[in-house]
């Protein structure tokens, strides 16, 4: 019988699992609707990540770079020449996870749940996050917080590292180029980072859509507001692109913003120097 040791990061506790109990554990054959699974990235958090895509979403940020996330249904594009999605169990995804294992001890990796939106298949992702907590996986999720507060709270008890995105404050634009209201994410978020947590790090994402979400006005109401809530560890700027145009051609969408450009480096820096006054900001 093959055994191998995790760390218990929750707890800072060393622990022996072995492999052949996998089978044995609540809620291991929920299905779930899953766009993906990338390894190795870089890109979502510490080390080396095995990020899993899940599919669903409430929101329409006409800027989304991944429209075959938008429904929980497996889709295929107009041709039929590529199908988006699967489904998945939580054990079927965690067997995808552990093959990982040893990237994640050299790297100070683990997995990391996206979407889509997360909390659209709240139950899946709790259960998900719960496994890889329990066998000391480092876990990670990337959401909006749009969502019922209730079903959130499990997932957090579960996460080490929460990015959470915040792309506008002002709620007119929010539901304009959003399509939904702003006041759940905003509440959920000052629940979280008001105050400090021991066992979770909080990131708050913005990306940058020029002429959209990043006027001096946009970056001092974000900044403001973070200002006041010492939960947060820092804000993140990301730039706008435009990756996922070819996307919505395949599937027959229309793409709403097709004549924005990526900005420069410089104007990144100029609207980070604008919200490094209220809050520690990366880019």
């Amino acid at each position: 019988m093959i055994l191998f040791s995790v760390r218990k990061l929750k707890a800072g506790l060393n622990r022996k699992v072995n492999i052949m109990s996998y089978e044995n554990y609540e809620n291991m054959d929920l299905k779930g609707s899953v766009l993906r699974i990338e390894k190795s990235s870089i890109f979502d958090g510490d080390g080396l990540r095995t990020v899993v895509f899940m599919k669903g979403c409430p929101l329409r940020c006409q800027w989304c770079s991944t429209p075959e996330s938008h429904h929980k249904r497996i889709q295929t594009t107009m041709d039929g020449s590529i199908t988006y999605g699967h489904i998945m169990t939580v054990e079927e995804v965690m067997v995808e996870v552990r093959k990982d294992i040893p990237f994640y001890f050299h790297s100070g990796g683990g997995m990391t749940v996206s979407g889509g939106e997360i909390l659209t298949q709240s139950k899946f992702v709790y259960n998900l996050v719960r496994r890889a907590c329990w066998e000391g996986i480092n876990t990670c999720i990337e959401t909006s917080f749009y969502g019922d507060w209730n079903e959130i709270e499990p997932i957090l008890r579960c996460t080490n590292t929460a990015f959470v995105d915040l792309k506008l404050m002002d709620p007119e634009k929010h539901k304009k180029y959003i399509g939904v209201s702003n006041d759940v994410i905003l509440s959920n978020i000052r629940k979280v980072g008001s105050k400090k947590m021991d066992n979770m790090k909080l990131i708050i994402r913005r990306p940058l859509i020029p002429g959209v979400n990043d006027s001096k006005k946009d970056l001092e109401l974000l900044g403001r507001f973070l200002a006041e809530l010492p939960g947060v560890d820092h804000l993140q700027l990301l730039p706008y692109h435009r990756l996922g145009i070819d996307t919505y051609r395949k599937l027959g969408l229309t793409y709403k913003l097709p004549d924005i450009e990526t900005p420069s480096k410089e104007y990144m820096e100029q609207c980070a120097h604008i919200t490094n006054k209220y809050v520690r900001t990366i880019i």
